[in-house]
């Protein structure tokens, strides 16, 4: 390549202009969310999240309880896409904290209690849903001891029931507890990519930005019995006394009908060493770590290990071949024609074209597009830029991938159907096919699954806005972009066959087990590269847990790439060995089938891992959402699968000198 004298110099400024800010900045930050700081007594209002549960997987708005209402009305938070599909739905709350103020205060007592309100308080309570609320990006933490090991959650329960009891009781007494660090403007360069968008601060806001960061947000919940009389006569955010929380179940407040509950809630902001950068260590620890690392760590040594042999062994047999029949004179290659056994037999029909070419060709080209999306998104992540501060970004990020590697999808589809049909004709159908073929199956999935959410009134359910937004950017973006995709692969060369296909096909000897029997049994070399992490991924969707080891993500899927590469190329091999020379198919499906494993895992992880989930209505959800899961592994681990086979192939046959 050469550059012009005129894009030299452009170039050299560029960077002398990088050089010189990295400079000028003594320190750069991505934490997700921009720096709040604040002086004393500023008011900070908390939000509130969805209820949710790991019993039901049916999240429900807030203020479906009888809860205090803001001053104000209830204002929605402006969210993502990523959140409304996620089922989140961020409300402002009455909770209000003034920085390092500790008081206790007053919000409001409900009307008397009604039967279908206390129907369904007992109801979130024994389903054990919890309150998600969030004060300056950070999801409020309860911590508890449990045979003296300190466990965390995030959130905390709408009520309890005590053990040998049919009462209920709600949780009406909070008792905060506001981590902050005194923040003094060191000209540290801060850019934040989070919720409330992007923002610097400058060494001439140095001043401006001294004050206090927030940098924990805990909450110990209690449930308390007040006196309405008493309390009606307060109004909101009218100092109280101090709380201690009651032990006995006769000084807590039951759930029952025509009673009153009084709302009251503490704040105590306490000083702390924690720095901003670093206030989200607390909800990445995952439990287990060490087993974590040292799993993965064991997992990754087994499979290169097991690679390593296989594609030893590999090389070893297929060089042997080639050079041994290389080495002959034009007699003895004659002689040994007659004589041919094994893959060499097949090379008049092993370019021959398969059954079902135009879906192999779609499932290809939406095999590309998906392994497209996971790898960028997993390489962004694991560099920072998908924190979970801010929340939805991984699952927007994911579908604005998607969207536009439509035109590697349908490229990569017409490409091949060139090949297999040497013409161009039918093109815009396959281009149409892989633009509808993955995206109509998740659509028919969520659209079912979305019924039952309407019928039971979680916000889970898409609303119908959003269904229109997802089919506008289906058929406005995706769509013309896997055209156009499609019509450059028209314009590629076609891949040319190294050797000529017979007219008649030859007929395959009879085998003494089925084919599809090996094809699904190499799934579990590359479901071994997948299992570890699939727990942690599982348990960070159905159990609340915060998922954030992408460098562990990474490196797995890099081994997975190359696993099944491997298991696709030997099964291939072992096929034209046998004279087997349909190995398209079989090609795909022998790194495919790891999505088989996948989905029995995924039945295995509700039967075992997720015992607490009720309900049909849960299940149901849980499988659907699995079902895509496992329908999207097997495109794009099949498609990796398949493209190393069908060049392995054109390389094993293009090395042998055949007539």
């Amino acid at each position: 390549m050469v550059f012009s004298e005129r894009k030299i110099p452009g170039i050299c400024t560029v960077f002398l202009f990088v050089v010189l800010f990295a400079h000028y900045s003594h320190g750069f930050y991505l934490p997700g969310s921009y720096m709040h700081t604040y002086s004393t007594s500023d008011t900070i209002f908390s939000k509130v999240n969805s209820l949710t549960s790991i019993e039901t997987e049916l999240p429900f708005g807030y203020y479906s309880l009888p809860y205090c209402k803001p001053l104000g009305g209830i204002k929605k938070s402006a969210e993502n896409l990523g959140e409304l599909l996620r089922g989140d739905q961020i409300d402002n709350s009455p909770y209000r904290f003034r920085m390092n103020v500790n008081e206790s205060l007053y919000l409001c007592t409900t009307s008397p209690l009604r039967e279908h309100e206390v129907k369904l308080l007992k109801q979130r309570t024994r389903d054990l849903y919890q309150v998600n609320m969030i004060l300056d990006n950070l999801p409020v933490m309860r911590i508890a001891k449990q045979n003296g090991v300190n466990i965390q959650w995030t959130g905390f329960p709408v009520g309890y029931t005590p053990p040998n009891s049919n009462d209920d009781y709600i949780i009406n007494h909070l008792k905060f507890k506001v981590l902050v660090h005194e923040y003094e403007g060191t000209g540290v360069q801060i850019i934040g990519t989070g919720e409330e968008g992007m923002g610097v601060i400058s060494e001439a806001d140095q001043k401006k930005a001294s004050g206090f960061e927030i940098v924990g947000f805990e909450v110990i919940p209690c449930s308390v019995k007040y006196d309405p009389e008493v309390m009606t006569k307060l109004h909101m955010y009218d100092s109280i006394s101090p709380v201690s929380c009651p032990l006995e179940l006769d000084k807590s407040q039951i759930i029952r009908e025509q009673e009153r509950i009084s709302f009251t809630y503490e704040v105590e902001f306490v000083k702390s060493d924690i720095k901003w950068p670093s206030r989200w260590d607390a909800y990445l620890k995952m439990e287990g770590a060490r087993v974590h690392w040292f799993s993965i760590l064991n997992s990754l040594m087994v499979i290169t290990f097991l690679a390593g042999i296989v594609f030893v062994i590999f090389l070893r047999t297929v060089r042997r071949d080639l050079t041994r029949y290389e080495e002959l004179d034009k007699e003895a290659q004659a002689q040994m024609n007659e004589e041919l056994s094994g893959w060499k037999l097949v090379v008049g029909d092993v370019f021959r074209e398969p059954e079902c070419p135009k879906l192999l060709c779609v499932m290809i080209g939406d095999g590309v597009q998906i392994t497209g999306m996971a790898a960028v998104t997993i390489v962004f992540a694991a560099f920072g830029f998908m924190s979970p501060a801010s929340r939805g970004m991984l699952l927007t990020g994911m579908i604005i991938l998607y969207l536009f590697l439509g035109t590697a999808a349908g490229y990569a589809a017409v490409r091949l159907w060139r090949t297999l049909k040497s013409t161009s004709e039918g093109w815009r159908s396959v281009s149409w096919s892989v633009a509808c073929f993955f995206p109509g199956i998740v659509f028919v999935i969520l659209t079912v699954l979305n019924f039952i959410l309407w019928g039971s009134k979680s916000t889970g359910a898409i609303p119908i806005s959003l269904y229109f937004i997802l089919l506008s950017l289906w058929f406005c973006i995706s769509v013309p972009l896997t055209l156009l995709g499609g019509f450059l692969g028209t314009r590629a060369e076609p891949i040319q066959y190294p050797v000529r296909t017979n007219q008649i096909p030859r007929e395959i000897p009879a085998r003494k087990y089925p084919s599809w029997l090996l094809v699904l049994g190499s799934g579990t070399l590359p479901f071994g590269t997948l299992f570890i992490e699939l727990f942690f991924i599982l348990s960070s969707i159905w159990l609340g847990r915060f998922y954030y080891v992408f460098g562990f993500l990474l490196i797995v899927l890099l081994l997975l790439v190359i696993v099944c590469a491997e298991v696709s190329v030997v099964l291939t091999y072992m096929h034209l060995c046998v004279e087997d020379w349909r190995w398209w198919w079989k090609a795909f499906f022998a790194s495919g089938s790891v999505a088989f494993y996948v989905f029995l895992y995924s039945i295995n992880y509700l039967v075992f891992d997720l015992q607490s989930l009720s309900g049909p209505v849960s299940a149901i959800l849980y499988l659907g959402y699995s079902m895509i899961m496992a329908i999207a592994i097997m495109l794009s681990t099949g498609t990796i699968g398949f493209i190393t086979s069908f060049y392995f192939v054109h390389y094993l046959f293009s090395s042998v000198k055949i007539d």
